[in-house]
């Protein structure tokens, strides 16, 4: 008698219940996220008409928030490594929140910016705890469809953002929209209230009763601990004399300093056999920021003074490049389960060069520039959504959140650079050709950087024994079933 093999149930079946609900948890901290960060991007020219700003000053302000991130993003993720991603989930968010509604009650620009800096080390924390959390919750096979999706919620977040912009702004100003940035957190700490841990986690530390301390080749002696603390210090003023007044003169010198600093954090962190998979992936998030965050940051600005658009017009604009982000996640997942997470990022990256110069030469139709900034985002902003699952599968999970945290985040600085390049760019040419030239030229250097794996390739030099992709072949957890096995890279 022949038997037929019972079909295997649709995806979303193979996710358990307490799975779906943990991703949902992470999913909203994602949504207040995107609303409390782009805040400062649609109101700009209200803050800068406000507090008498120039362009690239007022860029600055989109630019603090990154100069704490790395940071927050050591620290939280440490945290998350040592003691639980929910802990560190709930802190991020607490210190995002209290950041943006800080903003409302700004008097100068350097108390915006100072708020601001909070923001940074929130939203750092915020990143590395939910992906690692979401996606050492998920099934193995499906943690491309974890990241991408987690990361939509960002773009929701945006899209909600703007929508509030065009009630809230023209009746009560722009402050209103950094006191509202507030009242979601209440919703994000209910969802997280009484969550499972995350599973990877569990079976890591909690299991083995092995707390890890991704710091402790920082402070192994008094003496290095010493000088870490220093260069901390160093680091954190250098890149606020950056993105400040205070280092007119001596920006060159000051970046430097900086990023002399973070390497050696990083060649520390990452030890004889890591250190070289710390640099060069923080190499590829910044550039991969260099070339998203031209358009993210001033997209509102060249709308309104390029284009002449009023506010709901900008809104419109905002909601068909917050859609195509949102789809370009969803799309970003399966495609990766798919075909592999790096391929997808590539091909798709690739695809996405077609439409960088027409975005910018569209300037009377309203529709077609929606059209057109849908695609791009979706191909571009969008693909990004699996940066947290091409990050995380280079690191073990004992340290993952920190090197995730940490990695992430100093590359990030390539989103600081970025509205203060394209401003300064806008000077010889206009605002809109900028934008594309950073976009485009970017686009190109992830491309090679991912498509070709990079970081891993250098990381495997110095440890030729370790996995490709930790988060399919889990040294903590076993070999993973040859399905999963073969949706990776």
């Amino acid at each position: 008698m022949h038997h037929t093999a019972p079909s295997e149930p649709p995806w979303f079946r193979q996710v358990g219940r307490s799975q779906w609900k943990s991703f949902f948890a992470a999913w909203i901290g994602y949504v207040l996220d995107g609303f409390d960060f782009v805040l400062i991007t649609l109101v700009l020219t209200e803050i800068s008409a406000d507090f008498h700003l120039d362009t690239v000053k007022a860029a600055s302000l989109v630019s603090a928030a990154f100069i704490t991130r790395w940071l927050g993003g050591a620290l939280l993720g440490a945290l998350g490594d040592r003691f639980g991603r929910k802990l560190s989930m709930v802190v991020s968010i607490l210190l995002y929140s209290l950041g943006t509604f800080a903003c409302g009650f700004a008097w100068d620009y350097t108390s915006l910016f100072v708020a601001r800096l909070a923001i940074g080390m929130g939203m750092a924390g915020e990143y590395s705890a939910s992906a690692t959390y979401v996606m050492e919750s998920w099934p193995v096979r499906m943690r491309n469809r974890a990241s991408g999706f987690l990361i939509s919620g960002y773009s929701v977040g945006t899209v909600l953002a703007a929508q509030v912009y065009k009630w809230v702004v023209p009746a009560l100003g722009w402050r209103w929209m950094f006191y509202l940035g507030l009242i979601p957190v209440l919703v994000a700490l209910w969802m997280r209230r009484a969550l499972p841990e995350a599973a990877d986690w569990k079976a890591a530390v909690v299991e083995r009763e092995q707390r890890p301390n991704p710091f402790r080749p920082l402070f192994t002696t008094r003496a290095r601990a010493t000088v870490n603390v220093m260069l901390a210090v160093a680091a954190t003023v250098s890149l606020f004399a950056v993105f400040t007044p205070l280092g007119d003169g001596h920006v060159p010198v000051l970046s430097a300093l900086a990023a002399a600093c973070l390497i050696a954090f990083a060649v520390q962190l990452g030890g004889r056999r890591g250190w070289l998979l710390y640099v060069s992936m923080i190499v590829t998030i910044f550039f991969a920021f260099l070339y998203s965050w031209p358009i993210q940051a001033l997209l509102p600005t060249y709308l309104k003074t390029d284009l002449g658009y009023d506010a709901g017009q900008v809104t419109d604009a905002l909601y068909y490049a917050g859609f195509g982000t949102m789809a370009g996640c969803w799309l970003a997942g399966f495609v990766g389960d798919w075909i592999g997470t790096r391929k997808a990022y590539a091909f798709t990256l690739l695809a996405s060069l077609v439409f960088v110069f027409p975005v910018f030469a569209v300037r009377d139709s309203l529709p077609l520039l929606g059209v057109l900034l849908f695609v791009l985002q979706a191909t571009s902003f969008g693909i990004s959504g699996l940066l947290p699952r091409y990050i995380g599968g280079h690191f073990p999970t004992h340290t993952r959140a920190a090197a995730l945290g940490f990695t992430y985040n100093v590359g990030a600085l390539g989103g600081a650079v970025a509205p203060v390049l394209g401003a300064r760019l806008a000077s010889s040419m206009d605002l809109g050709h900028a934008l594309a030239v950073l976009t485009f030229a970017g686009t190109m250097i992830v491309v090679v950087l991912v498509g070709f794996d990079v970081p891993g390739r250098l990381g495997r030099l110095l440890d030729p024994e370790g996995p490709a992709d930790h988060l399919v072949l889990d040294e903590d957890r076993g070999p993973a079933p040859a399905a999963a096995r073969a949706s990776a890279d």
